[in-house]
């Protein structure tokens, strides 16, 4: 039985290979292969990153980007996104182009970069920003749902879907500050109250721009849920104007 296994284990890396010298993975960022133990990225693009750093600081930008009505325990992204920027394109692969494998990879380098600074310590359950079910029906995915899976796999936290949008709305992506503030007014709910009291959350998006998104996903788990903790992750983030 052994020996099967670890001839099958020796076959598919051979297959793999063999793939790969016809096929190979290439960085996203700058289009070179991919070496063995590489993942979306090469090591020269994976360097070059602007990381956010957010983990190594309590009150950083985006967590006083996110103050509202419901209080934020912790805030983290990966790296800042700016427009036509090369990463950023990234997120648009992610997102619009079905390669949901990037946003595993991403998530799981994300996930071994910043666990040793305690972030996820007493996350009880994750909670993608949702989507509506036509709109997810014609994406074929939730991209915050991905990340969340992403998390699930490395650190064994359960991902939850109390937070539900309640109606669909118009892309956020060519409106200003206000006009996304207005456009997630009211599209997102709770459901399933109780199993959220004396919870620690963690609500996770793709990007976070202005932040109305995920404030009023925020909003609506405080209202909804008195007694509960939230923090928030997103892979990217844009700078503070």
């Amino acid at each position: 039985m052994l020996c099967e296994i670890l001839m099958t284990m020796a076959l598919k890396k051979w297959i793999n290979a063999l793939v790969g010298q016809f096929f190979p993975d290439v960085c996203q960022v700058c289009g070179q292969s991919l070496v063995e133990g590489e993942k979306v990225l090469c090591s020269h693009c994976n360097l070059k990153m602007q990381r956010t750093n957010f983990h190594l600081d309590d009150d950083n930008a985006l967590q006083e980007r996110l103050i509202c009505h419901a209080r934020i325990e912790r805030a983290v992204s990966l790296f800042y996104y700016v427009r036509e920027d090369p990463y950023s394109h990234l997120i648009h692969k992610f997102k619009y182009n079905k390669l949901r494998q990037i946003g595993f990879d991403l998530t799981r380098m994300y996930v071994k970069e910043i666990v040793s600074s305690h972030f996820f310590d007493g996350i009880d359950l994750l909670l993608p920003v949702p989507m509506h079910r036509w709109k997810e029906l014609r994406r074929g995915y939730n991209q915050s749902e991905v990340i969340a899976l992403g998390i699930s796999r490395e650190l064994n936290i359960p991902v939850g879907h109390n937070l539900v949008a309640k109606k669909s709305h118009s892309t956020q992506t060519k409106k200003g500050a206000y006009g996304r503030w207005l456009n997630a007014e009211g599209i997102y709910g709770v459901k399933n109250e109780s199993e959220l009291s004396g919870k620690h959350v963690l609500v996770i998006d793709d990007v976070i721009t202005t932040g109305s998104t995920v404030i009023h996903c925020c909003e609506a788990l405080a209202e909804a849920v008195p007694l509960i903790k939230i923090s928030v992750l997103s892979l990217a983030t844009t700078r503070l104007s």
